[in-house]
């Protein structure tokens, strides 16, 4: 029998990173936990805590669970994840002309309980933005509830200077991590 899949998630962007694996999910089951960081925790702790939390908060069933956590860092500091235009420019302003770090964390719960588990880190340098430019940005609306205030898969593409790692994990998603992941539990994937 093919395995299939719940995604916890209701991130559009991680439903149409699934379908380039060929992936639809059976259903989405978002979860419903508490994000705040412990004290001292280490980014890519804390995504790693973050996405195994999300795969076992949903209800045990016949399926798969798939569930992921992307967190921006700027050294040990954990930058929020943009919900107003102020915490937006603060993120932004941070980043501007500097290297940062994305942990994206994933964690595939089978319906027996087993949990398997990976993580992607890739480095993202942004140019030194103008006052134009990132005012731009913060009009165009793309950092509204992304990690670190922006959205690399949109205007935000065109600021960064380089990345040495995962496009698709910065995104929300890390593909080559998934799909390990997801070949080892048996889900067909070319």
């Amino acid at each position: 029998m093919t395995p299939t899949l719940l995604l916890a998630s209701a991130s559009p962007r991680r439903r149409e990173l699934l379908a380039r694996l060929g992936i639809e999910p059976a259903g989405i089951a978002p979860a419903d936990i508490d994000e705040t960081p412990q004290a001292s925790e280490l980014p890519r702790d804390y995504a790693r805590r973050m996405a195994r939390e999300k795969a076992l908060a949903a209800a045990p069933s016949a399926h798969h669970v798939l569930a992921g956590d992307t967190v921006v860092a700027l050294g040990r500091r954990i930058l929020p994840k943009a919900e107003d235009e102020a915490t937006a420019r603060r993120c932004l302003e941070l980043l501007s002309g500097r290297r940062h770090r994305v942990h994206s964390a994933i964690a595939l719960r089978a319906p027996d309980g087993t949990l398997r588990e990976r993580l992607s880190e890739t480095i993202v340098r942004f140019k030194v933005l103008s006052g134009q430019e990132l005012q731009d940005y913060l009009n165009s609306g793309e950092w509204d509830g992304k990690a670190g205030g922006y959205a690399i898969q949109g205007h935000a593409e065109g600021l960064i200077a380089w990345i040495q790692g995962s496009h698709s994990g910065v995104v929300g998603l890390p593909l080559f991590e998934t799909r390990a992941l997801l070949k080892a539990a048996g889900f067909a994937i070319d």
